[in-house]
């Protein structure tokens, strides 16, 4: 494929950023600019000389500005094959003129529902004419160079002044497969809000899904596997992909999922007293919410500082310099919170290869929404585990009740168990967790290591005994057999939430009896896998 020169450019962009300094560089080139409504304006305001494009239609612009573009003169200009007999005799019996450069970028639809307009403010934002003349001219880009992006503008100059006013093959293939993405997203973005907003659709016949790559990271899970960062194209919420990093090395494909992890989990005690979550390969190792942040550290850590080591801590308030100090005596990978005072910044900053990410407010932890996971040859997909209960919605199923205290570390360890792997046995008292099993086979061995943990602590800190005897230990599902839940009676707890459902409910509320335990069931369950 051969250079082309550009000699007729066509511009109509929404975003009118660099665009006068575009159309100045095109024209000092001697190319022939045409434009429509206020990029025209804009470009004559400069002292640019600007053909308007009814001038090449022979119509006026029409409807509100709905009929400008999509006119034979305009689309045979783009979409004719220049060494095609045919296709010059019939440009030449019906006056159309090539048109080798267009500069298009669409109606702010995206903006339009961010900033909350009517239905019909948001329909006149859907743009017509220019994903069709975005399309045009990206399938015909063997002849035409198409521009959607006022980030390519530099690129689009360079180019020119390094072939002498021509476009290479290459750049002009680069930007129509940027250009087709392009309008892909755009109208991915349309159609999730007919569906999503507009129609209230929680799985509709279509899922149309977007993003904008933002960061190439430097590998997968493992070295061998590449990787890279996506994100919405869209009204989305702020969160981990938002967050800006203040120090630290390049984050991990690991290091920005399990940062995720424990945004998470510490969203579910926003505007609640001080709370650190500790994690470690997805799973929470250390949970605890206390009067200071740096109590609510102690305490987290305390549970497994083994586990903790090389981990990424999440909090629910601003750092401070005393609790930076306490997680710098130990190696972290990742820092994530609200924000970060200057003596905590200043902490963190002599330990270089920590990273600090702030995410200012906490993303809403009973949000909708739905999750996304490839499986061979398709997706599932399924709405947000946003479910919660309260102390009304418990049932107690055991001759004794709860104690207040009881209560509170059942309501506290049921919601680290969400965020827990299936299957998930947490124990916690006083607002700490002891101990936590993670990711077994089955709930008992899940049981014992969570006991295990606890046991561990109290020799490593020289305590009484375990924090797990008075405990409240939470099961992310129902006990299937009493095995699981007398391991945690052997291990000292005293109360147990869990969802129930199981068809030897009686049995495992027969054997809390006897064992002198108090058990509530929740209703619902948290299975994480």
């Amino acid at each position: 494929m051969t250079d082309v020169t550009i000699r007729r450019a066509l511009l109509s962009v929404s975003d009118k950023a660099g665009l006068v300094e575009l159309g100045q560089a095109l024209a000092e080139r001697g190319v022939e600019l045409v434009s429509t409504g206020g990029t025209a304006k804009a470009l004559r305001d400069a002292g640019l000389v600007v053909k308007d494009i009814s001038e090449l239609t022979g119509f006026p612009e029409m409807m509100d500005g709905r009929v400008k573009t999509l006119h034979p003169t305009v689309h045979g200009g783009l979409l004719a094959v220049r060494d095609n007999p045919e296709h010059a005799a019939a440009m030449e019996a019906h006056g159309i003129g090539a048109i080798d450069l267009v500069v298009v970028n669409l109606y702010p639809f995206e903006a339009t529902v961010a900033k909350g307009a009517a239905r019909d403010e948001i329909i006149e934002n859907i743009d017509i004419g220019g994903p069709s003349m975005v399309r045009s001219a990206a399938k015909n880009h063997a002849f035409v160079t198409i521009v959607t992006d006022p980030s390519d503008y530099a690129g689009l100059l360079a180019e020119l002044a390094a072939r002498g006013g021509a476009i290479g093959y290459d750049f002009r293939r680069l930007m129509a497969a940027r250009a087709y993405a392009a309008t892909a997203a755009y109208d991915a973005m349309i159609s999730q809000w007919f569906a999503f907003a507009d129609q209230q659709q929680q799985f509709p016949e279509m899922l149309s899904l977007n993003g904008r790559r933002v960061e190439a990271l430097r590998y997968g899970e493992n070295p061998h596997q590449q990787a890279a960062l996506y994100v919405p194209v869209g009204p989305h919420i702020r969160g981990i992909a938002q967050a800006e990093q203040i120090q630290g090395k390049e984050l991990s494909y690991n290091n920005l999922s399990d940062a995720d992890a424990a945004l998470e989990l510490a969203a579910e005690f926003r505007g609640q007293d001080p709370a650190v979550v500790i994690v470690k390969h997805a799973n929470p190792c250390g949970v605890a919410q206390a009067g200071s942040l740096l109590e609510a550290w102690q305490g987290a850590l305390a549970c497994d500082d083994v586990s903790a080591f090389g981990g990424i801590v999440a909090t629910n308030v601003a750092l401070d310099g005393p609790t930076a100090e306490a997680i710098c005596a130990i190696f972290t990978e990742v820092v994530v919170a609200p924000a970060a005072d200057a003596a905590a910044r200043a902490v963190f900053a002599g330990k270089k290869n920590l990273r600090l990410l702030l995410t200012g407010e906490l993303p809403d932890p009973r949000r909708g929404g739905l999750n996304v996971k490839p499986i061979t040859g398709g997706l599932l997909v399924q709405s947000r585990d946003n479910g919660a209960i309260t102390a009304t919605d418990l049932k107690v199923v055991t001759r004794r009740a709860p104690t207040p205290q009881e209560l509170r570390d059942c309501l506290f360890a049921w919601t680290v168990a969400r965020h827990v792997k299936s299957n998930a046995i947490v124990y916690a008292k006083d607002g700490v967790t002891a101990g936590i099993g993670a990711g077994q086979m089955n709930r008992r061995d899940s049981s014992r290591i969570a006991a295990m943990k606890a046991a561990e602590a109290a020799e490593k800190f020289g305590w009484a005994q375990s924090r797990a005897v008075g405990s409240a230990v939470a099961s992310d599902a129902f006990f299937p057999f009493a095995d699981g839940l007398l391991a945690a009676a052997e291990a000292g707890a005293t109360a147990v939430i869990q969802p129930g459902g199981s068809i030897r409910d009686d049995e495992v509320i027969a054997a809390a009896d006897s064992a002198g335990l108090a058990m509530v069931f929740t209703g619902m369950r948290h299975f994480r896998h």
